[in-house]
């Protein structure tokens, strides 16, 4: 499952985050890295931005990003 598939309240922990780009560095920089809980708090009405919990912080990722992160089964 990818992060960008989950309603509001529903999460996981992360299993890979995608791409050797400076996208994937920036993921990995912000604390969404492999082993990590992650819940999603709400989505813009339109679909983009979604707002999610990591670490105990809140982050805003673009959909685009978002499908990048795999959640563990």
């Amino acid at each position: 499952m990818r992060l960008s598939e989950c309603a509001p309240g529903q999460g996981g922990r992360i299993a890979k985050v995608e791409g050797d780009d400076a996208i994937g560095q920036r993921l990995m920089e912000m604390g969404l890295i492999e082993g990590v809980d992650v819940k999603v708090v709400r989505i813009a009405p339109l679909g983009d931005p979604i707002e999610i919990e990591v670490q105990h912080y809140k982050l805003s990722l673009r959909k685009s990003e978002a499908q990048r992160v795999e959640l563990a089964p």
